[in-house]
């Protein structure tokens, strides 16, 4: 838990340095807009955790979260709304990613699988999205006896 936040808040810290100084403002002035960070289903999978830990952590500005039904109740219930709390305890964040180098942890290695993992999982959802949407369109087909038209 404690590397994913700390990973989250260096990587935000990154983020915010791309639209400030003069290179941004020019590009601002032209119409460009500030594009939002997303963090992506933040639920709690370890239940040693608090549900709402990643919910509580990353909330900042210019930030986006998606969260399944199940961690918005929890975080409406019990979860602390606190501006920009991705910007506390960086000098923590940091320290994570030292005592990782410093015990050999590969933390580019792990990123690198779990970013592979994340997307297997979206390509997984979306071909099943695909095949049941096929199916209910052969169903309709079928029960209304439409020939299929070439557009």
């Amino acid at each position: 838990g404690k590397t994913g936040i700390a990973s989250a808040k260096l990587a935000y810290q990154q983020y915010r340095q791309l639209f400030e100084g003069k290179k941004w403002e020019k590009l601002a002035k032209e119409g460009a807009h500030v594009q939002r960070l997303l963090w992506a289903s933040t639920s709690t999978k370890d239940p040693k955790f608090s549900d709402v830990m990643y919910v509580d952590a990353l909330i900042g500005d210019e930030t986006v979260n998606t969260l399944p039904d199940k961690t918005i109740d929890a975080f409406a219930d019990h979860g602390t709304l606190k501006k920009d709390a991705i910007e506390d305890d960086l000098g923590e964040a940091q320290q994570v990613f030292n005592d990782l180098k410093h015990f050999d942890i590969d933390i580019d290695f792990i990123t690198q699988q779990l970013e592979y993992e994340g997307v297997q999982k979206f390509i997984v959802a979306y071909d099943d999205l695909m095949k049941g949407l096929e199916t209910k369109r052969q169903k309709f087909e079928s029960a209304a006896q439409i020939d299929k038209v070439n557009i």
